[in-house]
């Protein structure tokens, strides 16, 4: 089972910004999509960025223009940069390996004045 750790988040006033960073134990992490999700409170768990192997993106609407997926496959890493945060974008972020069906512990992210 792959094991993934992020990090990165915090609390940034709005119009901040973040990114978040998400590494994996595997060794073939090049050839795996994946994706970050969020989970506010009360709501539920929702996608908001995908990666291909080849760096097809991916975006939930609400994100879009503001938010950027990467991916460095020599440190086997995926990167949520997030800019101009709204209140809203506050949750609980997610990394995700679709081929193993693998979650990360998730990082905080509030985003506050």
């Amino acid at each position: 089972q792959v094991q993934l750790v992020e990090s990165g988040g915090g609390l940034v006033q709005p119009g901040g910004s973040l990114r978040l960073s998400c590494a994996a134990s595997e060794s073939f992490f090049s050839f795996y999509v994946m994706s970050w999700y969020r989970q506010a409170p009360g709501k539920q768990r929702e996608l908001v960025a995908t990666i291909t192997s080849s760096g097809l993106t991916n975006y939930v609407d609400s994100v879009k223009g503001r938010f950027t997926i990467s991916r460095d496959n020599a440190k086997k890493t995926v990167y949520l940069q997030m800019n101009s945060l709204k209140p809203e974008d506050t949750a609980v972020y997610y990394c995700y390996h679709r081929a193993q069906n693998s979650w990360g512990q998730g990082t905080q992210v509030t985003v506050s004045s």
